[in-house]
């Protein structure tokens, strides 16, 4: 069972860091080159490049909870739910979940 996970390509768990703009200041991200092609797949998806979609969500993510502690983190669990089939638009069908709990 875990040769699947650990055979994969090395590749994909190398941490790559970029720079990107947010907030009007110059930050560094270190990602495993995994979620990066993630983060591009979805900024794609949204017709944003990935620094804008990244810059986008860091925004839209302090309005809403008005602090980030772990923005790498953060970045991680939304490639995960984008892998989970969560996509922009499904924000209505997820509201009773929250309201729920």
């Amino acid at each position: 069972m875990c040769r699947v996970f650990a055979g994969q390509d090395p590749e994909g768990y190398r941490q790559i860091n970029r720079s990107i703009r947010i907030d009007g200041h110059s930050t560094s991200i270190q990602l495993e080159a995994t979620f990066w092609a993630l983060l591009d797949e979805i900024a794609e998806n949204q017709g944003l490049t990935t620094p804008k979609f990244i810059s986008k969500l860091y925004d839209e993510a302090i309005e809403i909870n008005g602090a980030i502690p772990n923005f790498a983190s953060m970045l991680r669990t939304t490639c995960a739910l984008y892998l989970r089939g969560h996509r922009p638009g499904m924000e209505e069908q997820m509201v009773p979940k929250r309201q729920a709990a």
